[in-house]
């Protein structure tokens, strides 16, 4: 599995929606990958953070809101080159 592909089923991954064999696949590049493995970490600590927020909104960010929230993310995760071949070790 390559890190691109890591990537676009973490998400999946963290549901339990993987078939046996891509989860075998993601876990064993997870356990080569210092990168993947970080990223998979901080995307659980994410949904868990954002799960501990209080209920009181109606689910929806203002244009400010989501600007300053994506402008925060892509401080720490850069966006990909996406003309790499997917090997990479960062997702």
């Amino acid at each position: 599995m390559t890190c691109q592909e890591l990537v676009e089923l973490v998400s999946a991954f963290i549901d339990g929606e993987l078939d046996p064999v891509t989860e075998r696949r993601l876990v064993d590049h997870v356990a080569i990958c210092d990168g993947c493995g970080n990223y998979v970490d901080q995307f659980k600590q994410t949904i868990g953070a954002l799960g501990a927020l209080p209920d009181d909104t109606d689910g929806t960010l203002s244009a400010g809101q989501r600007d300053t929230l994506m402008a925060e993310f892509h401080k720490r995760y850069p966006p990909l080159d996406r003309g790499t071949t997917g090997d990479e070790t960062r997702p």
